[in-house]
């Protein structure tokens, strides 16, 4: 009776050293996995990152263009205006 208590210990023992090496290597895979998958997510993000500095700059330099387009505006409408303002105080000393 003895030698078929220790025989069921011994068998139950190797069966729980077996399921830990399979949850181990389980553990192994899974952690592989999430290490692969967070690689991902941050090659996306950087990319993701990268697209929107290009799509900043992009505006940066668009905005830039029509800030000088409206400041060249702006000095033809001083032009104007002076030469405007010249030509009434040269009709009026000529009266």
């Amino acid at each position: 009776m003895r030698k078929f208590v220790l025989a069921a210990a011994v068998a139950t023992s190797a069966l729980g050293l077996a399921a830990c090496g399979e949850t181990a290597d389980a553990v192994g895979e899974t952690g592989d996995a999430m290490a692969a998958d967070a690689a991902s997510i941050a090659d996306d993000a950087t990319a993701a990152a990268e697209e929107g500095a290009a799509a900043v700059e992009g505006a940066a330099d668009e905005a830039g263009a029509e800030m000088a387009e409206g400041a060249a505006d702006v000095e033809a409408a001083a032009d104007e205006a002076a030469a405007n303002a010249e030509a009434m105080v040269d009709g009026e000393d000529g009266e």
